[in-house]
């Protein structure tokens, strides 16, 4: 096997650019745009983003989540209201993400506060989602420990027959929540590690625009 020197990995950027000439006032309009684009560009997983949240000992944590929703200025997701990450944001409702998409040589970072979704929201979403999935959702009782994959196997075989001919309910224990953006980060990749970075921040009700240095 041939050795791998992480320190020589590197990757020359030059896909585009972000001109202050074409940034709009609103980092939403823009958040969609390069959205769309990520879609059009059949980047893998393009809601894929990781979700930093704050533990009990006030230190951080991360996971990869799918956004599922992009509201004005707010995204949404889903997960298990016992599991790890939700308990940590009944501690601490706020929440960091980052978006990569490596093929447009693009991230995005926001931050903000969290607020759980309503009852219908969950619903709806619930129903949209593919039957093995809701099933899913009644048979992981997520973040708790599992003897084995057998037994989280035969946990899925048991709702599956529960729910057999029947719509399956969303349970109370699973719902979304929804990031308020505070700030929103663009990188765009440039060479000579010269990257774009923009930065939005939320002030009194307006967006304010700032350059950082890569």
């Amino acid at each position: 096997m041939t050795d791998i020197k992480i320190s020589d990995l590197r990757k020359q950027y030059k896909k585009d650019s972000l001109e202050d000439t074409e940034l709009p006032e609103d980092p939403v309009v823009l958040f969609r745009k390069w959205f769309e684009e990520a879609i059009e560009a059949e980047v893998t997983e393009p809601n894929a983003m990781a979700l930093a949240t704050v533990t009990g000992a006030e230190t951080p944590n991360v996971r990869m989540v799918l956004m599922k929703g992009l509201e004005d200025h707010s995204i949404s997701f889903y997960t298990n209201y016992e599991s790890r990450k939700a308990k940590e944001l009944a501690a601490h409702p706020v929440a960091a993400c980052t978006i990569w998409w490596a093929e447009l040589e693009r991230q995005i970072r926001f931050s903000g506060k969290v607020e759980k979704l309503t009852v219908a929201e969950s619903e709806d979403y619930f129903r949209s989602r593919p039957r093995e999935s809701q099933i899913g959702a009644w048979a992981s009782n997520q973040s708790t420990p599992v003897a084995s994959r057998g037994d989280l196997q035969s946990r899925f075989k048991e709702m599956e027959e529960k729910f057999e001919g029947k719509e399956i309910p969303r349970p109370d224990f699973w719902g979304g929540y929804k990031i308020v953006f505070e700030t929103i980060e663009f990188w765009q990749g440039r060479p000579g590690r010269l990257h774009d970075r923009l930065l939005y921040q939320q002030s009194a009700g307006n967006w304010n625009r700032q350059r950082l240095a890569p």
